[in-house]
């Protein structure tokens, strides 16, 4: 998958919907540069 590779940059709405889905903070999901 290449949001597991680093590949993949989501949006800020994809990226907090994710989030939401796995019940985690998205600072633990993602890293933001």
């Amino acid at each position: 998958m290449r949001l597991e590779k680093a590949q993949y940059n989501p949006s800020l709405k994809l990226a907090i919907d994710i989030s939401r889905a796995v019940k985690a903070p998205i600072e633990d999901i993602f890293i933001f540069e």
